[in-house]
């Protein structure tokens, strides 16, 4: 019997009452970072959720099963890899019915986040439209699954705007034809991952959590079914400068058509790439925004969690 969804008894019982939850991926422990890094990643990201006042929860497949939370046994498993494979929204029945285990994407993990109840969800940065590499002869776009599934997903998901190895102002024209509402905590620039500056301006800004806890109330009760995607730059004394990422992207890009880099492999090529060029600051930029990242989620959970106990404020709101 295929099992829909497992949530750890701490994560349901938080739940059930209404105390905060934050949704964390596992396939940037699992096939983003590096070993060790991502032990490291995977600690600082939990532990600065419960800085900000909420529960983590890392969502993955667990030999078949989707799950909010995985025990610590299985989280060691997914760190060293052994046989985890990545999986986007479209791939988890497949994984369910395999039996397989599977680190989750930005779009599997809103899926499963949203079978839980959880409202909340930190990442580093969301996948988007992709550039075209050097030389390329097909004309065919690749959009990650990430804008889809935000676009239907509604939920607060905090990140550092879209990878910097991305066509970052295609995918912000994508999530604007795609209603993804998207607001900066406090900055009006959209980030680039690993640099605060794109000069793609922003048309929403806001100053605290509990001001985003509002806007995703009302956007909750005039039924909007998107995510709200909140950005934030990385933390001022590990982020790189534009120049610096643009430049690291570039040779990235022509060095994937040396070595014949396409599909699935190429956003993980290039992220590699990426660090080698900057000679590693790249991978100390992703596990501080993750970092970041995280707490400010568990900050918007803490605060939805106070609004939901205010009868007056659910009421305004909307919310039974």
């Amino acid at each position: 019997m295929i099992t829909p969804l497992r949530v750890l008894p701490r994560i349901a019982t938080a739940l059930a009452a209404r105390r905060p939850v934050v949704a964390l991926e596992s396939s940037v422990l699992a096939q983003g970072l590096p070993i060790p890094a991502n032990r490291r990643a995977a600690a600082r990201m939990v532990d600065a959720v419960e800085d900000g006042g909420a529960i983590a929860a890392i969502t993955a497949v667990v030999e078949g099963v989707p799950a909010a939370g995985i025990t610590e046994v299985e989280l060691e498993r997914f760190l060293r890899r052994d046989g985890v494979r990545k999986v986007s929204a479209r791939d988890l029945a497949t994984a369910m019915v395999r039996r397989a285990d599977g680190a989750t994407t930005v779009a599997a993990t809103l899926r499963i986040a949203s079978l839980a109840g959880i409202e909340v969800f930190a990442t580093g940065g969301i996948g988007g439209v992709h550039r075209q590499l050097p030389g390329a002869s097909s004309t065919a776009v690749d959009e990650s699954a990430d804008l889809a599934e935000l676009a239907r997903t509604p939920m607060v998901v905090v990140c550092s705007g879209a990878k910097s190895i991305l066509d970052l102002p295609a995918t912000w024209e994508r999530l604007e034809t795609l209603g993804v509402a998207v607001v900066g905590y406090r900055t009006s620039e959209l980030p680039g991952f690993f640099t605060a500056e794109t000069g793609i301006r922003l048309t929403a800004r806001v100053e605290s959590p509990a001001e985003i806890a509002e806007m995703f109330r009302a956007e909750r009760a005039i039924g909007r079914g998107s995510a709200l995607l909140v950005v934030q730059p990385p933390p001022e004394g590990a982020r790189l400068s534009s120049a610096q990422v643009d430049a690291a992207v570039e040779q990235a890009l022509m060095q994937a058509v040396v070595d014949d880099v396409s599909g699935a492999a190429v956003t993980p090529y290039l992220l590699a790439a990426v660090e080698r060029e900057t000679d590693g600051r790249s991978l100390e930029v992703n596990l501080a925004l993750l970092e970041a990242n995280s707490r400010l989620a568990g900050e918007i959970a803490a605060a939805l969690g106070a609004q939901a106990a205010d009868p007056l404020t659910r009421v305004a709101a909307g919310v039974p």
